[in-house]
């Protein structure tokens, strides 16, 4: 028990040490105009040289301090929420290479060395969702990790484009924006649509969920989801005016339309706030599509420390029910558990972008610059329900867990008395209230010009009441008029499935391929190829070998036979002639 104690405190005390000294480098950057580019030779063989390059900016160094925050918190939780784990230090070593593979996709500006970090998220991500060794953790393993394998296609894809271009370094080319590139911007979008989970690679996203819930919280924060926004913000130059902007816009509206419709549906504690995830990753790519990065990435800032303390609070839930995930076994645990029933509402009001709590910073400018923004009128009414339909769950989730009538069992042990894992969620709580107005006055010493009319300007805060209200009241009536949802039913298992995209991502595109192989395997590989192959050709050589056996028995029938049938040939030959 001392290992477990010591590791998990080591974790956090090394981990906080590197957040602090990123958030200083990244403030002096900042104050003083600053960036760093290391380059170190690995090898060299005549004029042929393998270079390392690592890039530290303020954008990089302030990531790497959120990511080490929020993952000291996580393994500091993890000490005592995987405490009775037979494989726990596996488990935090896991951990730890994969926080290691996201901070060296962070400061790598070569494609190649970012390829590293890349297939190094994905592998391990796949060996964490698999860590209970179950049916479904192994089928949700598998369509994650093949969702992520199309992203690593399309990033080696753009390797071979760079190498015809002359170079794999980014921070170059991000100054060549010429049109011939325009299949190298599509395939860098399509890897970070794919390691993002945008529409049509959703379906693995709420399929994570198999993993253990500090993985989620690390997850679906700051590290492997995010990946593909922070490669998005990273080559952001190069889609100015492109068309892949608009191509982009519309697929992040409609994600975060589909993940909020989804959430107001769904049951599963963890599945509701993985879809609210998906949510906010549209939500980040939509504004970076309409060419503002800085508001992608202090969006990704903030949602990643809300987000992680809903993992949390999440997480002490399900432990303290004995591992039910459903929200309508819970109820009333503001009662029984009331610290961390205070830090699900902070996040849970930071994600519905309460004013003055760290996703009201990011999540209203977001909204104010896009209502400005020249967009169709598709993309604006998918801005609006997605925002009314985020604070819709989210009360919705209050309802089912905190506030509404107790489902649990009397047998049920709750309390939230561990230090341990409380201390964390007490850390991200203070974070969640205070990081989205300190980043504002870091990030943007010079404000946003907004100019907008009355309406628009109360539309955001007559969407949050109109969704709390829909929200908490609907739910009231459900658990009244149940038996009215079943008119509903296309609807409602519609909407609740993803629009059936984990049945068109697994079993259907599994069943097509699968009859595919069943054909050619009855028709090929058994059928003509063992006729012609194998099987056919052993027949073949069975006859002639019986043959030849007969032509050399000693038989004056053989003989005979043979000798008129030269004669005959001969004199044939002789006429002819």
């Amino acid at each position: 028990m001392m290992w477990k104690f010591s590791m998990h405190l080591v974790s956090l005390i090394f981990l906080v040490m590197g957040s602090l000294l990123c958030l200083s480098m990244s403030l002096m950057s900042l104050q003083n105009l600053t960036s760093y580019v290391i380059e170190w030779e690995l090898y060299s063989l005549n004029s042929s040289s393998i270079v390392v390059t690592l890039v530290f900016d303020w954008l990089s160094f302030m990531f790497l301090s959120f990511i080490l925050f929020i993952s000291s918190m996580v393994m500091f939780y993890s000490g005592e929420y995987m405490n009775g784990d037979k494989y726990y230090n596996r488990f935090m070593y896991l951990v730890l290479a994969f926080v290691i593979s996201m901070n060296a996709l962070i400061v790598s500006p070569n494609l190649i060395s970012i390829l590293l970090g890349w297939d190094g998220l994905g592998l391990i991500s796949y060996v964490l969702v698999i860590y209970y060794q179950n049916e479904k953790s192994a089928n949700a393993g598998m369509l994650t990790v093949l969702s992520n394998r199309v992203g690593d296609v399309a990033i080696l894809l753009s390797i071979a484009l760079f190498f015809s271009m002359g170079g794999w370094n980014f921070m170059v080319w991000s100054l060549y924006t010429n049109e011939n590139m325009i299949l190298m911007k599509v395939l860098i979008v399509i890897a970070a649509m794919a390691k993002s989970a945008q529409i049509p690679f959703s379906a693995w996203l709420p399929a994570a969920m198999a993993a253990p819930t500090p993985v989620s919280a690390l997850v679906h924060s700051s590290t492997l989801v995010t990946a593909g926004v922070y490669l998005l913000i990273r080559f952001s130059p190069i889609f100015e005016g492109s068309l892949v902007q608009s191509f982009l816009l519309i697929i992040s509206c409609t994600t975060m339309f589909m993940a909020g419709l989804g959430a107001n549906f769904e049951y599963d504690l963890k599945k509701i706030i993985a879809l609210s995830t998906l949510s906010q990753l549209g939500v980040m790519l939509s504004v970076l599509s309409l060419g503002f990065p800085d508001l992608a990435f202090f969006h990704l800032l903030t949602h990643a420390l809300f987000k992680a303390l809903l993992f949390l609070c999440a997480g002490v839930v399900i432990h303290s029910l004995g591992d039910n995930q459903d929200i309508r076994m819970m109820g009333g645990l503001i009662v029984n558990m009331p610290l961390t029933g205070v830090c699900m509402n902070l996040s849970n009001l930071s994600l519905c972008g309460m004013p003055f709590m760290a996703g009201f910073y990011s999540k209203d400018l977001i909204l104010e610059v896009a209502f400005m923004s020249n967009i169709n009128f598709i993309s604006f009414v998918m801005y609006i329900l997605a925002t009314g339909l985020t604070v819709s769950y989210t009360f919705r989730l209050i309802f089912y867990s905190l506030t509404g009538m107790s489902h649990i069992n009397n047998m049920s042990s709750i309390s939230d008395n561990d230090f341990v894992m409380t201390n964390p969620m007490m850390m991200l709580s203070l974070s969640s209230v205070l990081s989205g107005a300190s980043l504002s006055w870091v990030m943007f010493p010079e404000y946003y010009m907004i100019c907008l009319s009355s309406f628009m300007k109360g539309l955001v805060l007559l969407l949050l009441l109109v969704g709390s209200f829909i929200g908490y009241t609907l739910n009231i009536m459900s658990l009244n008029e149940t038996l009215n949802s079943l008119s509903l039913y296309f609807f409602s298992s519609f909407s609740g499935s993803m629009w059936f995209m984990p049945f068109l991502s697994s079993m259907k595109l599994n069943y097509c391929i699968l009859s595919l192989g069943k054909s050619y395997d009855k028709v090929g590989d058994k059928g003509w190829s063992e006729y012609f192959g194998g099987q056919g050709g052993f027949s073949a050589i069975m006859k002639g070998s019986y043959y030849l056996e007969i032509t050399q028995n000693s038989m004056i029938k053989i003989y005979m036979k043979s000798f008129f049938l030269w004669v005959s040939i001969v004199i044939v030959m002789l006429i002819l002639i």
